[in-house]
């Protein structure tokens, strides 16, 4: 009985511990005499609440919510709809926690974070890039709203640590025309807050504008460098904004990831390689050249211009001109 009730405790702190570090990877427990069980395959929030995909018809014995949420309805099959109460906030994440069967009495229990549909997110542009580090300035991504608008899962992509899993979804948050948004990619006082309602000088941080919406990655790891690929997404995958970033004018990508990330922005003409007789496809030399960046000179947009998805629309700002939360700097660094 001792050793039955140690197992819980592991059990239950392991999911804990996944639950805690994970962004949207599933817990999958198969419970059946059946190998070809049912697999989960993933979700999508939709207007009225979610549809969670399987690999075979299921019928869903139970689901649950955490934070509490009310199910109005649900539709089994291979893709089961779960029709939720209406009155829910935008990109509010929540805990799924759903017990299925197939025809043959094989079960499978799936534990998932979440996110509730966003339709409301707003125009945003990347506007400010801080690549480079010195205790206690961090580096950061200040974004720029177009027009009013829920930051509720924006996701946040560097092409140099994943293409798949963001380094930060946004919590929910409204945000009006020409708001600054600024995301400090380390968290080095643990005073700092999230500012996702109206005091915009709520946070303690080091460069928190009490001016600007200040977000905060938890944290103290190294996410962005002068060679990657920054850009955001919406729920559906696509692509909001870019930039591309490279310290050398190479004609080819060093690593991997950021050759995969080069063919994705450019067949979809999120950043455009400009004079390339017709490549589509972006190379170093076709990035912003970040090789003189410093923690205090900054990448940054040309806010006096309309967006061209080109490196003409960027800048380095001159010594002493990072603008985290504030209009961009119109001094330029001369090298």
């Amino acid at each position: 009985m001792k050793k039955t009730f140690v197992y819980l405790l592991l059990v239950l702190g392991l999911c804990c511990f996944f639950i805690a570090c994970s962004t949207d990877v599933a817990i999958q427990k198969i419970l059946g005499s059946s190998s070809e069980g049912p697999v989960f395959t993933g979700y999508k929030a939709t207007a009225s609440g979610f549809e969670f995909e399987f690999s075979q018809p299921v019928k869903v014995l139970n689901i649950a919510f955490n934070p509490y949420k009310e199910v109005a309805g649900i539709e089994d099959g291979t893709l089961v709809k779960i029709e939720m109460q209406e009155g829910i906030e935008e990109g509010v994440k929540l805990i799924a926690d759903i017990l299925v069967a197939d025809k043959h009495g094989n079960t499978l229990n799936v534990l998932i974070p979440v996110r509730t549909r966003n339709n409301r997110m707003p125009r945003i542009f990347i506007n400010e890039v801080r690549t480079e580090y010195s205790n206690p300035k961090v580096e950061f991504i200040e974004f720029k709203t177009a027009n009013p608008g829920n930051l509720g899962a924006l996701r946040v992509f560097a092409a140099g640590i994943s293409l798949d899993e963001p380094i930060y979804e946004f919590p929910p948050a409204e945000v009006k025309d020409g708001e600054y948004v600024v995301l400090h990619l380390r968290t080095l006082d643990p005073a700092s807050l999230d500012e996702t309602g109206n005091n915009l000088a709520l946070s303690p941080g080091t460069e928190a504008s009490p001016a600007a919406r200040d977000f905060w990655v938890p944290g103290t790891s190294k996410l962005i460098r002068k060679t990657d690929a920054v850009f955001i997404t919406d729920q559906d995958d696509q692509i909001l904004d870019v930039l591309m970033m490279s310290e050398t004018q190479d004609t080819q990508w060093s690593k991997e990831n950021l050759s995969l990330a080069a063919n994705m922005l450019g067949s979809s003409s999120a950043w455009v390689p400009g004079g390339s007789q017709g490549n589509s496809v972006p190379g170093p030399v076709h990035a912003v050249q970040s090789q003189y960046t410093t923690t205090t000179r900054t990448i940054c947009r040309d806010e006096t211009i309309p967006d061209s998805n080109t490196l003409s629309d960027w800048y380095i700002a001159a010594t002493s001109n990072a603008t985290p939360g504030a209009a961009n700097s119109s001094k330029r660094y001369e090298p």
